[in-house]
């Protein structure tokens, strides 16, 4: 664990509050993510210990035009709270329309995407592309405060590059025109996903003697021992989680214990596994349909059941079988084969 000199952290170990919202001391945050954070996944974490809640990103232009993919987004529900509604967009008209569309959903919270790196989202201007220009990143950001009552959040990375890092300035910005709570991607856009995420800048966020409103981090954290570096190294106020809890709903649970008792939870048994695959697959039946629950719950498999040897013919069948039946099956010949099996 490196550390990182000449800062005194301003951290004090209070509670949190987005706004008028209170979460307890470091919470944890799922992330949103494009095709997985949706109300199911989203259920499971939350059962999990997560204390807020993200959906995945919806387009502005996607709302006004009321297309499906869009607008269906914009479920959550009550057992989800507190939880915020992700919009991305980079037209100033488009995002106040959608400001007004989103409210009817009745969030906690509107975050802004200014950090999504993918090409076809940057190249409109949206998400990271927006890097480019602060001053329009800041506007945004002010004129949606002035649309509504709600906590405007802001999800963002380092900078463009390496050369344009200016996290501390523009973090600074957003909170002077209203935004309530800010999340940094330990990368820059040109890094993608690439390399690792660096932590210290946003710790000179955290410690800017300006800024009082909740700093979370995001990038890497995809262990309970890197959460509590985050905390007691960095100093952020909490952290949020993407990549780590993909097929791992648990990774909220097992970082709260962590941090309670100092010790690794004991690992998911089996039938713990196969119970939250049947659920998620189900509640994703129930959400979107048989064809799209069974095609979006895919990508978590690999994760519930990871560790287990001779395990890819039970895989494939997962992943490449249309008809939620043989995926159910297939969830009951692993419970069978493997009931002894224990995880590491």
């Amino acid at each position: 664990m490196h550390l990182i000199k000449n800062i005194i952290f301003a951290k004090n170990w209070i509670v949190v509050k987005i706004d008028n919202i209170e979460l307890p001391d470091f919470p944890l945050l799922l992330a949103p993510m494009e095709d997985v954070s949706d109300p199911p996944f989203r259920a499971l974490c939350k059962e999990q210990g997560a204390d807020v809640v993200y959906t995945e990103f919806v387009s502005s232009e996607g709302l006004i035009r009321n297309a499906a993919k869009s607008t269906m987004k914009l479920d959550i529900y009550e057992k989800e709270r507190p939880v915020g509604i992700q919009i991305f967009g980079a037209n100033l008209d488009s995002m106040l329309q959608t400001i007004d569309i989103v409210e009817k959903s009745n969030p906690d919270i509107i975050d802004i995407n200014f950090g999504c790196p993918v090409k076809k989202v940057v190249s409109k201007g949206a998400g990271a592309g927006i890097l480019k220009d602060i001053d329009l990143m800041v506007k945004l950001t002010a004129e949606m405060v002035k649309r509504t009552h709600l906590p405007i959040t802001v999800k963002t990375r380092l900078g463009w590059d390496h050369e344009s890092i200016k996290i501390v300035e523009v973090a600074e910005r957003l909170q002077d025109v209203g935004c309530k709570a800010i999340s940094i991607h330990g990368r820059t856009r040109a890094q993608m996903y690439k390399g690792k995420a660096t932590w210290a800048p946003i710790a000179e966020v955290k410690n800017n003697p300006r800024m009082h409103i909740p700093v979370f981090g995001n990038g890497d954290v995809s262990s309970p021992e890197r959460a509590l570096e985050m905390r007691d190294v960095y100093g952020l106020d909490g952290c949020m989680i993407g990549r780590a809890t993909i097929g791992n709903p648990w990774f909220f649970k097992q970082i709260k214990h962590f941090f309670d008792t100092g010790n690794h939870l004991p690992p998911i048994s089996m039938q713990e596994r196969v119970d939250a695959a049947r659920r998620h697959l189900q509640m994703a039946i129930d959400w979107k349909g048989e064809k799209l629950g069974v095609f979006e719950t895919r990508r978590h498999y690999t994760n519930y059941f990871r560790g287990i040897p001779h395990f890819k013919e039970y895989r494939m069948k997962m992943v490449t079988s249309d008809d939620s039946k043989d995926v159910f099956a297939a969830f009951d010949e692993v419970l069978d084969k493997f009931s002894s099996f224990q995880f590491a």
